[in-house]
């Protein structure tokens, strides 16, 4: 199986260990975005990943390209041109104090293309599965257009199409994402999304309150099969985050498909990097859900994966398959491998 991902790969330009942006005097330079991250991971799990975006012609486009190539991701579908790289800057909390992220992506090469300048049927050539993101068609009314373009060509030649919704309120408001994305879940077959993004993308009612630290697993079977119920996905699947504080999170996720709810394991994390803990989850998720007969067996894969992530920094999750796996059979014992 070889899998497609569309969207923005940015410039992400870090604090040091845990200083506030007031502080910097330099930052860590590392690259990443939803769809990218999700390439990546495929990539590092021995899969054939490719992701199609367009960036500048010129050296930070060109390191952007690079950072995805040595994971052995497939850029050879990434159109060039355009004026700038996207950045994000990045404040990395610590206990009780969060982390920050200030965006400068507007005018981005991938937020000013037009849906025209992307063959889909060449792109999508030796493809089966689609992947991609809220984020990008909140980014710019071009990219909602392209965006809607690309699922209706994935769904036209066949492909598996999953879709994480991945709210961002500093892009777009609740209502701009409704009005957007309700139309689009006609092209999905998997969507994923924790419960505000149910609740700001789709206008599903949240199962408890976010920012309480505490789960309500009733709560979120009921979440996934309506949204099943409602757009006819063939599954529904979150990441299940319990913040005990800016450090310290419970990790599970949750699944449902044919009918049947699985929860995974739980795993409590010391994090050290939570940025692309969603995207891990959305990788392991497809590779569980292609690889395994067995849904329990892909949302286990999904929590274990992404629970690695967040103990890396940066946005690419360096795990290889068999780490998830011992992870699985219940190796987090954190002993040196020796």
């Amino acid at each position: 199986m070889k899998y497609v991902t569309l969207g923005e790969i940015m410039l992400r330009l870090s604090t040091k260990g845990f200083e506030r942006f007031a502080q910097a005097q330099s930052f860590d330079v590392n690259y990443g975005g939803g769809e990218a991250n999700v390439a990546v991971s495929l990539a590092n799990f021995g899969e054939e990943a490719s992701f199609v975006s367009k960036l500048p012609l010129n050296p930070l486009g060109d390191c952007a390209i690079n950072s995805l190539r040595q994971y052995g991701v497939d850029t050879s579908r990434i159109i060039r041109g355009g004026d700038r790289l996207g950045i994000y800057f990045l404040e990395t909390g610590v206990s009780m104090r969060p982390s920050q992220v200030v965006y400068d992506r507007a005018h981005s090469s991938i937020a000013e293309a037009d849906a025209d300048e992307f063959d889909f049927e060449k792109l999508f050539s030796g493809c089966s599965w689609l992947h991609m993101t809220g984020i990008t068609p909140a980014i710019s009314q071009k990219a909602r257009i392209l965006t809607e373009k690309a699922l209706r060509e994935a769904k036209k030649i066949g492909l598996t199409v999953s879709f994480d919704l991945n709210f961002r309120k500093k892009l777009w408001t609740s209502q701009e994402a409704q009005d957007c994305l309700r139309p689009l879940m006609k092209y999905v077959d998997y969507v994923i999304g924790n419960e505000e993004d149910a609740a700001k993308c789709l206008g599903f009612k949240l199962p408890n309150d976010v920012n309480s630290g505490k789960l309500d697993r009733n709560g979120y079977e009921t979440l996934l099969r309506e949204l099943c119920s409602t757009f006819k996905f063939r599954g529904a699947a979150t990441s299940l985050r319990e913040s005990y504080s800016a450090s310290d999170n419970g990790w599970s996720g949750a699944l449902v498909t044919d009918g049947k709810f699985y929860l995974s394991k739980h795993y409590d994390i010391r994090l050290v990097d939570r940025v692309g803990g969603g995207d891990s989850f959305a990788a392991g998720l497809i590779y569980g859900l292609s690889h395994y007969d067995d849904p329990q067996t892909a949302i286990d894969f999904a929590a274990a994966s992404s629970a690695l992530k967040q103990t890396i920094p940066g946005d690419y999750n360096h795990v290889s398959l068999n780490e998830v796996v011992n992870l699985m059979d219940g190796d987090g014992s954190g002993r040196v491998q020796r």
